[in-house]
This record gives C-alpha cells, sequence and structure tokens, in this order.
C-alpha cells in the first residue's frame, strides 16, 4: 500500500508538532527529563514511514541536500531506536496497556482498527501500516490516503475507519504507545471476497427416463475458497468439488451426477454457496425429462355393477407422457376385434354385449420415448330372469312338497383395471329382479340351470328305485292265510264233516301255527 507523503515544509511542520507532543508528555514523567525528552524525540523522529517511501531515505519527493541529509539522520536513529526499545507485536508482558482486536471485512466494505490504552498516562499513541508506514500520530495522519478517517481520538483510544477495503489492504496493523519501556501490539485484518459468480451448466438440456445427467456449478473468484452444496427439490445429493488457486482468489467447481426419472420432470437442481462473505446465493435449473406414455382404461359405462348380456359397455383410455403421445389404438389380446364394436379415437363401445365379447381389451398409446398399455379384462354375464313361485305336488298315499327355483346363473367377473370382484352374493345386481322379488327380505341365492335340473333329476330317479325296490319286496312277502275256523276243512268230503274236523283240529292248534312277519 502506497499513498501520497508531506513536502518540505509539511515535514518540518509535523517535526515540530510531533517534538512539542512528546516534550509534553516527557514533562509528566518524574525524574531524568532530559533523558525522557531525548528518548521521545529519538522515538518520534524515528516513527516508520516518515519521509520514506520503499526504503528510499529521501523519500519520493526531491528535496535540497540539507533536508536529504536531515532525513537520512532520521533514518538512522530510527534503526538505533528500534533496535533499543522495539516490543514484540502481540506481547502481553506485564504492565501492558495496549488492547486492539482482529478485523474480519467483506472487500468494498469499511473496517475499522481501534488501538485503546487501559491506564492511560497520556503517552502518545500511533497506527501504522502493515508496511510500518504511519498512519495516524494522536490525531494528525502523515499518509495521504484519504480511505483512512479518524472516528475518534482521545488519551486512551485511536479509532480509524478504512473505507472501501480491497484485498491490498489485508495484513498486520501496529498499534505503538509511547511508554517506558515503549510498547506495540498488532491487529490482523482479513478481507472476504464473495463469489465473483455463480454458474451451473448441464450435461443435456432435455434428458431421457433412465440416463444419467452431469451438472457442474462453478463459484469463480471467491476468498477464502467456497463450498458448494446440491439441493434436488428439498432433498440435500453429494457433489464432488474441485478447487483452483490463482494469485489470492479460488474457483471451485462441484460436479454431480443424476440419474433421472419421470418424477424429476419440472424439479428444480439448486447449487448452494457457503461463504463467510455471503448468504443465500445459489442459483437453480429446472430438469427437463422425456418418458414413455403412462395408459390408464377407465368404464363409463355401466358405472356400477356388472357387465350382462344385452347392455352396453364403453371404455375410455387416458395416456399421459412427455411428449404427449400421438398415436392410441385398441385391440383384442389374442383375438380379433368383434366386428360390433366402435372405436372411436380413445373410446371403445359395445352398445349389444353377449357372451362371445368375452376377452381381455388393449389400449395402447406410443410416443417418441416408447409405447405402453393398459388392459381391460371383459366377462359377460347372463342377462336377469323372474323367479317362479314354489309350487306343491300331492298324491293319493304321499305327499312330497317340491319346489324347483330357476334363477340367472352368476359368476365371479374377471378381474381388469378398474373393475372390482364381488365378495358375496349380497353385491350382485338385482336391480332387474324388483318386480318378482318385492317385499322380500334377505338375499336370494342363485342356482345355475344345469345344477337344479340335475338336482331334480336324482331325487326323481331316487323315488323311482326306491318305489321299485318296495314293490318287489311285497311281491315276494304276500301269502294265503287261514282263520282257526277253517283248519282241516280242507280234507272234508262236506261241510259237517269240515266241521268236525275244524272242531277236532282245535287240539293240534299248538302243534302247528304259522306266523307273519
Amino acid at each position: 500500500m502506497t499513498g501520497s507523503w508531506l513536502t518540505n515544509k509539511e515535514t518540518s511542520d509535523w517535526f515540530q508538532m510531533s517534538q512539542k507532543a512528546r516534550s509534553a508528555a516527557a514533562r509528566q514523567r518524574q525524574g531524568n527529563s532530559q533523558k525522557r525528552a531525548a528518548e521521545s524525540r529519538s522515538l518520534v523522529v524515528a516513527s516508520p514511514g516518515y519521509g520514506i517511501a520503499g526504503g528510499d531515505p529521501l523519500g519520493s519527493r526531491d528535496c535540497s541536500s540539507k533536508n536529504a541529509y536531515q532525513l537520512f539522520a532520521l533514518g538512522l536513529m530510527v534503526l538505533g531506536t528500534r533496535g533499543e526499545a522495539g516490543v514484540d507485536p502481540g506481547s502481553d508482558g506485564d504492565g501492558q496497556n495496549l488492547v486492539t482486536e482482529d478485523v474480519t471485512v467483506v472487500e468494498g466494505d469499511v473496517a475499522t482498527i481501534s488501538c485503546r490504552v487501559k491506564n492511560s498516562d497520556d503517552s502518545v499513541i500511533q497506527l501504522l501500516n502493515p508496511n510500518r508506514q504511519t498512519i495516524y500520530f494522536r490525531d494528525f495522519r502523515p499518509l495521504k490516503d484519504s480511505r483512512f478517517q479518524l472516528v475518534n481520538f482521545s488519551n486512551s483510544e485511536l479509532r480509524v475507519s478504512l473505507t472501501n477495503v480491497s484485498i491490498s489492504d489485508e495484513g498486520r496493523y501496529f498499534c505503538q504507545l509511547y511508554t517506558d519501556p515503549p510498547q506495540e501490539i498488532y491487529t490482523t485484518i482479513t478481507v472476504l471476497v464473495p463469489p465473483r459468480n455463480l454458474v451451473i451448466d448441464i450435461q443435456k438440456e432435455i434428458a431421457v427416463e433412465g440416463e444419467e445427467i452431469e451438472l457442474n456449478c462453478t463459484a469463480m473468484a471467491s476468498r477464502p475458497a467456497t463450498t458448494i452444496r446440491w439441493f434436488k427439490g428439498n432433498k440435500e445429493l453429494t457433489g464432488k468439488s474441485e478447487v483452483e488457486q490463482w494469485s489470492d482468489m479460488y474457483t471451485v467447481t462441484s460436479q454431480l451426477v443424476l440419474k433421472v426419472g419421470r418424477e424429476d420432470d419440472g424439479v428444480p437442481v439448486i447449487c448452494l454457496v457457503d461463504h463467510p462473505a455471503v448468504k443465500d446465493l445459489q442459483t437453480q435449473r429446472y430438469l427437463e425429462v422425456m418418458y414413455k406414455p403412462q395408459v390408464r382404461v377407465s368404464q363409463n359405462y355401466p358405472v356400477q355393477g356388472l357387465t350382462r348380456e344385452g347392455e352396453p359397455l364403453e371404455l375410455t383410455c387416458a395416456a399421459f407422457g412427455k411428449p404427449q403421445p400421438t398415436d392410441m389404438r385398441w385391440l383384442r389380446v389374442d383375438d380379433e376385434m368383434p366386428q360390433h364394436v366402435v372405436v372411436s379415437g380413445s373410446n371403445l363401445l359395445i352398445s349389444n354385449l353377449n357372451k362371445t365379447d368375452n376377452g381381455t381389451y388393449r389400449c395402447e398409446a406410443s410416443n417418441a420415448v416408447g409405447k405402453s398399455h393398459a388392459d381391460y379384462m371383459l366377462f359377460v354375464y347372463d342377462p336377469p330372469t323372474t323367479i317362479p313361485p314354489p309350487t306343491t305336488t300331492t298324491t293319493t298315499t304321499t305327499t312330497i312338497p317340491t319346489t324347483i327355483t330357476d334363477t340367472t346363473a352368476t359368476t365371479e367377473p374377471a378381474v381388469h383395471g378398474f373393475t372390482q370382484l364381488p365378495n358375496s352374493a349380497e353385491e350382485l345386481d338385482y336391480g332387474d329382479l324388483s318386480d318378482s322379488r318385492a317385499g322380500e327380505e334377505g338375499a336370494i341365492r342363485s342356482v345355475d340351470h344345469a345344477v337344479v335340473g340335475g338336482v331334480v333329476a336324482v331325487v326323481v330317479f331316487a323315488m323311482l328305485c326306491l318305489l321299485i325296490i318296495l314293490g318287489r319286496y311285497f311281491a315276494r312277502h304276500k301269502g294265503t292265510y287261514f282263520t282257526h275256523e277253517a283248519k282241516g276243512a280242507d280234507d272234508a268230503a262236506d261241510a259237517d264233516t269240515a266241521i268236525i274236523n275244524a272242531e277236532g283240529g282245535q287240539n293240534n292248534s299248538e302243534e302247528k301255527k304259522e306266523y307273519f312277519i
């Protein structure tokens, strides 16, 4: 750091003023006033930077040989005095009264340097720059740099501000107090430089689903080096950073490799900088991802219930993709499309369902990325029928109530995109049976025609077999039975003999008995 220096007249005036200040300070000390005055004069004359620019004892301006000789002599006094009375910067020995703090400032802002005395005895305070050139001696500024301004001066503090700070101003600044012995302490000014520019470069402006893309974020010309963080939406990601240094500045580049999907389309990728000189510095890029269509089939009619024979069916196919699908078509899997099926764009209509329409119907959609499809499984049920009332059949010997119920055969539907299977008989659609079932409570069990016929046939056949078996049994056990009065009458020649034989046969009745079981 350089500045404008004093003319010969200004040098003489400053010298005289400094002598007066030193003399006043020396008179306040007790004992040996002549020695202290000499020491004070030596220290003030030896102030580094006084009349010296770049180590030239003659200064940066032309001067007379007399002034040059005086300045050269003062320079020699500086060397001798500093070797005798210098105090290590930052030392904190016994009796150290100087206090200061380090300063951190952003480039272009204002830095304030404060030299304070804890126990003031009216000693002289001065401030020097990193080149040990005097900035302020008490309230006087020898250095012609208007960026330095006096903020406060008293016997206990010298406070100076430095505006429009640049990197060249960074370094150690020294506070000196002319006591016996002299005291010195330094403060460090650190200059922070925020990144000049923050840019995201993306490998592909438009990516395809499943691809990996590379993004690079660069923070240029910062001090110290920045830390770069990546975010996709609200999720933080991890990148790989490289630091490049040139002069006193740093350039940081962070690389992020990301595999994209359809859910990433339109999502922002954010590059965020962590740096002490700046807050909330970020930039972002929105991802653009192309993906295959997503297909969905919905049933418009019937809205709820089963697809029955004789009723209409309407399906709608919806497809979403990027780019938007341009080709959409209906087809029947493993079979030809029925001739009575009407396809109009994304809609499929069957006005009159029949069981030959059973099968899987597919909607296909395609775009520049690829092709997708969705299936609908159709199962056509029998139309609803009316249930007849119960009937009773009666015979002369036996009455057998027989009730035959004829209902519509129903079967659980096959699974398709948006049709739920009925879990019980109560979930079936009974709207068409309202005329014959009005007032009945509870669910009606439906039985297939073939099952009912088979049951009836088995019952009839079993009854016929039972009748045949009983008939044969009775026929085999049929016999002739006689009363006791007729016993022995078969061998008699006439009626009288028969009566006599019957009466006499009573005695033999115990010997011959016939039983019917």
